[in-house]
């Protein structure tokens, strides 16, 4: 039961309408930082050099920050079936 409920919320708190992308594309990731009580958002832009499709994609998007390199994994929304 508890799955379900989990499923759901998962399923309306994730975007569906992503644009496409693929390696070697420049895109801006906004990510949400939980640090104890408070919540800020994080963006995270660089170039897609990686990208996986399965059941649950992900993608790697890199950055310089500082004269280092610096990768970053993402999971992609889960599809629904339909």
């Amino acid at each position: 039961m508890s799955n379900l409920i989990i499923d759901k919320l998962l399923e309306k708190s994730q975007r569906t309408n992503l644009p496409p992308f693929h390696p070697g594309d420049t895109v801006r990731v906004h990510v949400k930082i939980k640090e104890g009580e408070k919540e800020r958002v994080q963006v995270f832009e660089g170039l897609v050099i990686s990208q996986r499709n399965g059941q649950q994609g992900s993608f790697v998007v890199r950055k310089m920050s500082f004269g280092q390199g610096v990768e970053r994994y993402f999971s992609l929304p889960l599809q629904s079936g339909g």
